[in-house]
């Protein structure tokens, strides 16, 4: 029988924690290949466009250690 919460409990199952896990190690090869490509690139249009999505790696590392550090409190 499927539980139903009226309010989410405040637990991060072992099966969240490897999503988690999983969705942090992604993001940070990502965010990793995306900062490093950024002095290899000579052309300005296509540099604007990596330090963006850098940005928005980096805004998902921080988005994903809030909910491993803090429960997602601060969201």
């Amino acid at each position: 029988m499927k539980e139903t919460y009226d309010v989410v409990p405040d637990i991060i199952s072992g099966k969240d924690l490897d999503y988690l896990s999983d969705m942090f190690n992604w993001t940070y090869g990502a965010y990793k290949n995306s900062y490093n490509m950024v002095d290899e690139v000579n052309e300005d249009d296509l540099k604007a466009i990596i330090k963006k999505s850098s940005n928005i790696f980096e805004e998902n590392l921080n988005k994903i250690l809030n909910i491993l550090c803090n429960g997602g409190e601060n969201e």
